[in-house]
């Protein structure tokens, strides 16, 4: 069995130390091969907060990553850094690259930056960004867990996130659908869910699911949630099983101090 661990929005500079060293401890415990890092690592994209970041990263211990920027990954009140070099800061601790592919025995990770430095928080995919994405999908070997990670939600459960919804998404989990994608992984509206997106209001042909991770370790919890991150369990299936993949999702209670499971979900794939 290999293990993924998906943080989003920890939004450093408003981190809960608490909360980070029991994320400390779930990645002792579960031993990912993979870190998944979906975008809003800082708060206002801050050095010291990237540095911060970074840091964590390091003492979590997993070999491998692959980090997006979010949008509080740019600078909000530095105009000229935010015109000039938006990501300067971002790249000195997660760089060389905004968009990575990351690429195990058992998985094949695709990163696409959706944010956008002249917006404030909105997110779009290009369409050079869904052809590179599809395009590179058709790489992925049969035993591999196939995902996109993006920023902002590819596909939202409530009608009040529809604004914070990915441009372009519609056209991009077609094409990432067909290319092989099984998982889409993003953050930012700090609502934890799994969406079957082939019951999505433009079903994807083939089945594909929305997986969202909440706030990791900030403050900012929302939607009466709780700090959350989630662990995807996946075995390459031997000849004539079926694909599946688990998606626990990990809440922290400060009541015992650490995260613990809140809810398992099977996800059956094409």
């Amino acid at each position: 069995m290999s293990v993924l661990l998906h943080i989003s929005d920890t939004h450093f500079g408003t981190e809960q130390r608490p909360v980070v060293a029991a994320l400390e401890t779930l990645a002792r415990e579960r031993l990912p091969d993979v870190l998944v890092f979906s975008g809003d690592i800082t708060q206002r994209a801050q050095p010291a907060e990237f540095a911060a970041a970074r840091r964590l990263c390091d003492r979590l211990g997993i070999r491998r990553m692959l980090a997006l920027p979010g949008n509080h990954d740019i600078p909000l009140l530095d105009l000229l850094a935010r015109a000039t070099r938006p990501y300067h800061r971002y790249l000195a601790q997660f760089g060389p690259r905004l968009e990575s592919t990351l690429v195990t025995d058992d998985f094949f990770v695709v990163g696409v930056n959706t944010t956008r430095a002249a917006r404030h928080k909105n997110g779009e995919v290009s369409a050079d960004q869904v052809r590179r994405v599809a395009r590179e999908l058709q790489a992925a070997r049969p035993r591999q867990l196939r995902i996109v990670v993006t920023h902002q939600p590819a596909a939202v459960v409530r009608a009040q996130d529809e604004h914070d919804r990915l441009r372009g998404a519609d056209e991009a989990l077609q094409a990432w659908s067909r290319a092989g994608a099984d998982l889409v992984l993003g953050g930012h509206i700090h609502l934890p869910y799994v969406m079957d997106l082939t019951t999505a209001a433009a079903p994807t042909p083939r089945p594909m699911w929305c997986v969202q991770a909440g706030t990791a370790v900030s403050t900012r919890v929302r939607h009466g949630t709780c700090n959350s991150v989630n662990v995807i369990h996946w075995r390459a299936p031997a000849a004539g099983e079926p694909r599946r993949c688990v998606v626990e999702r990990c809440d922290y209670r400060p009541e015992v101090g650490w995260f613990e499971t809140a809810e398992l979900q099977t996800l059956k794939l094409a």
